[in-house]
């Protein structure tokens, strides 16, 4: 079933109507894939509660203000929709590690809270041994999910194993194609370009040749997000390989646009595979 609508793809109640089950909207109709809604399980009759009082807002967390608003440079903004398709801004924290074997990502909004994460999958023990042991792990197949904030997957992503250039293969959760991220130049300033369907509908474009900072377009070339690396700290800095990153999107963009630029901004590091000093 197709429907025209501008709601962003996840999981939501099975429009068919069968009882206490999810369904995947992809963006632009649903898909087959279905799993059963743990929250919707029935419960044991309990005594009438108290009236319900609405929990205040968590505050502010003040260290991912000063991320976006002090060094991305983002004005501070109103509540978004509070998902990752649909808040204007996105920030992208890598998980620390002294030794990393596996890419871990937090993302919030600019308030904070957190919308989902970004996870590393099909790792064998080998491949751990072989990144602890040496680099060589930038070069083989990486295979990364997109999860909302209840763990549940929303895009998944693989980069083949490369040797100059990078390319990121984008799909829904049930294997539906969205589109793909190639990387179209190695020295320089680091350009991608965002196809689907065989259409050029995109590009990335670093603004200098670390490739720190990225302007995203449209296939008019007009700016429609952008990527801004933020300073992790004097100590992650130094002994870690975090890596952290704001996304800005200016406005609603349509599918896949909207979904390519997530997953762009996402998994931006595991696309490039620079080291956290940006010295490629």
């Amino acid at each position: 079933m197709t429907t025209q609508s501008n709601t962003p793809a996840g999981w939501y109640p099975d429009p068919h109507g069968a009882a206490r089950t999810l369904r995947y909207w992809d963006g632009a109709r649903w898909t087959d894939h279905t799993h059963a809604d743990q929250q919707a399980q029935a419960a044991p009759a309990q005594p009438p509660a108290a009236p319900h009082v609405p929990a205040q807002p968590a505050a502010p967390d003040p260290r991912v203000q000063r991320q976006v608003q002090q060094q991305a440079g983002v004005a501070a903004g109103g509540p978004g929709g509070g998902s990752l398709f649909s808040e204007p801004v996105l920030v992208v924290n890598q998980k620390a590690k002294l030794i990393e074997l596996t890419n871990e990502y937090t993302v919030m909004d600019q308030h904070g809270n957190q919308l989902g994460s970004v996870v590393q999958v099909g790792q064998s023990a080998l491949r751990k041994v072989v990144r602890f042991l040496a680099s060589i792990d930038q070069y083989l197949t990486h295979k990364l999910e997109i999860r909302d904030a209840h763990g549940r997957p929303v895009l998944r992503l693989t980069r083949p194993a490369k040797f100059l250039k990078s390319r990121v293969i984008v799909e829904r959760p049930d294997g539906q194609p969205v589109g793909e991220i190639v990387q179209q130049n190695v020295f320089g300033k680091i350009n991608f370009a965002m196809t689907a369907n065989g259409q050029q509908v995109g590009a990335i474009k670093a603004e200098n040749w670390r490739a720190w900072n990225f302007a995203i377009v449209d296939h008019a070339d007009n700016e429609v997000a952008r990527i801004t690396k933020t300073w992790e700290g004097l100590a992650k800095t130094l002994f870690t390989t975090a890596d952290n990153y704001v996304l800005q999107i200016h406005y609603q963009l349509p599918e896949p646009l909207l979904s390519l630029v997530v997953a762009t901004a996402l998994t931006v590091d595991t696309a490039l595979k620079q080291d956290s000093r940006g010295l490629g």
